[in-house]
């Protein structure tokens, strides 16, 4: 038993032999000479590191004892901002509401108004009148004699030459920077007379009128000069119910660049505008609003809140209160640009007067259609329902047949005839589908340009 433990003593003591001998081995003098490199390369690593350190903190210290003294004062000022919370609460909420002010609509409206004012323009009539003055006969007998000798004095009249007087007026605005002006057709309806253009900033120009409008109460005229402020033009057909508009004229041709603010009221109206030529008997799809349109407003912008013109102001409903109506843009937008191309404007005509016809149109004069349009005169002398010589009468269209369809588009209330003549161009061939005399028909019709 005892041999037995003597052994195991001795394999331990071998063991440990065996490792101090590995020990010393593992440690040889290459192994210690490439720890002890090591050892003093981290050494030196470290201390350069807190050298380097110490220099950047101290070169910068300016800045960075700058920072934290920032971060210090904004911890005092948080404290402080919450020891005065009632106080710094109402500021700021009186910067929020300044701030929100900027986005109301009364800066937009007022932003528009003086972006787009010079470029807006009142328009002069002005016609030769006949000057008269007073005189009394000499010739002139007085029965009564001294006893009342101014009994029979009576003042008589006579015309002493001319002079010019003011007879009217309307609005415009500059489309073009070298003195295109849109305005209404009705504005600068009469030959015999003047007229002049009044800036916004006073200057006045003599203006000739370039061209109006056959189908449309449009008409351009122009004064000479170049570097004129022009309007942008919107898009009519983007425009929504209820959206905002502005409107600027020359009220009662009186109170030149009156601006008055409304909203969009309906879309594609209808109104009556009655001529004697029997080639537009109504405005249609015209933009109504409630924003004032007084007379003298008449070829005035409709703008939006960007200060585009999307409508040009042309009518108001007499005997009615806010309800006025302005062209659109998108429908005024050929005739400018045939004015700028080619001097006039040209446009398609088919040459018929006519009624629409809807339900109860068909009751009264029993119809067999409730759509289409009913060829039919006017009632006006000369008013004929097709124009002699025109598109229509030579395709042999006549009185009292109802026009269906064009190309194919039917004639309803929401579609009319001269809303679909007017997307044509000069020399196109239609398709006219006709209700003559109880039979249906369709007749090609080779459109023609229209005269005033």
């Amino acid at each position: 038993m005892e041999n037995k433990e003597i052994k195991e003593i001795k394999q331990i003591q071998i063991q440990i032999q065996n490792l101090k001998e590995k020990f010393k081995k593992g440690f040889s003098g290459q192994k210690i000479k490439h720890l002890t490199r090591v050892f003093l390369v981290s050494l030196l690593s470290f201390v350069l590191f807190f050298v380097l350190s110490g220099v950047f903190v101290w070169k910068y210290r300016a800045n960075i004892f700058d920072y934290f003294a920032k971060e210090y004062m904004a911890e005092l000022a948080t404290e402080d901002a919450l020891n005065v919370q009632g106080a710094t609460q109402e500021k700021m909420t009186e910067k929020i509401i300044e701030r929100q002010s900027i986005f109301t609509q009364e800066k937009f409206v007022v932003d528009a108004v003086k972006k787009t004012n010079p470029a807006v323009v009142s328009i002069i009539i002005s016609k030769d009148v006949p000057k008269y003055e007073a005189y009394t006969d000499p010739n002139q007998q007085n029965p009564f004699g001294n006893l009342f000798p101014n009994l029979f004095n009576i003042p008589q009249y006579r015309q002493n030459g001319t002079e010019k007087k003011e007879i009217g007026g309307g609005s415009g605005f500059f489309v073009s920077s070298d003195g295109l002006i849109v305005t209404n057709k009705h504005v600068v309806s009469q030959t015999d007379v003047e007229y002049t253009v009044l800036m916004n900033n006073g200057k006045k120009y003599p203006a000739t009128v370039v061209a109006r409008d056959p189908v449309l109460d449009i008409a351009l005229i122009r004064i000479s000069g170049t570097g004129f402020p022009s309007l942008s033009l919107g898009d009519s057909d983007k425009l929504d119910v209820g959206q905002s508009v502005i409107a600027i004229g020359n009220a009662l041709a009186e109170f030149r660049n009156t601006v008055s603010v409304g909203v969009v009221s309906g879309l594609a109206r209808s109104v009556l505008a009655g001529g004697s030529s029997g080639r537009a008997e109504l405005l249609d799809h015209v933009i109504q609003t409630d924003a004032a349109i007084n007379p003298g407003n008449s070829g005035g912008p409709l703008l939006d809140l960007s200060g585009r013109v999307i409508g040009v102001n042309v009518a108001v409903a007499q005997g009615s209160q806010s309800i006025g109506f302005a062209l659109p843009i998108n429908s005024v937008k050929s005739a400018i640009e045939s004015v700028k191309s080619t001097g006039k404007i040209i446009r398609p005509y088919i040459g018929v007067r006519y009624v629409a016809i809807n339900a109860e149109m068909k009751t009264l004069n029993n119809l067999t259609v409730d759509y289409g349009v009913l060829v039919q005169r006017g009632t006006g002398a000369g008013e004929v329902a097709v124009i002699p010589g025109s598109p229509a009468d030579k395709a042999g269209i006549v009185e009292n047949d109802i026009i269906l369809e064009v190309d194919g588009v039917k004639l309803d209330n929401k579609t009319t005839l001269a809303s679909v003549i007017r997307q044509k161009s000069v020399g196109d061939v239609i398709n006219v589908k006709i209700l003559s005399k109880g039979v249906e028909k369709t007749l090609r019709v080779t459109l023609e340009v229209a005269r005033d």
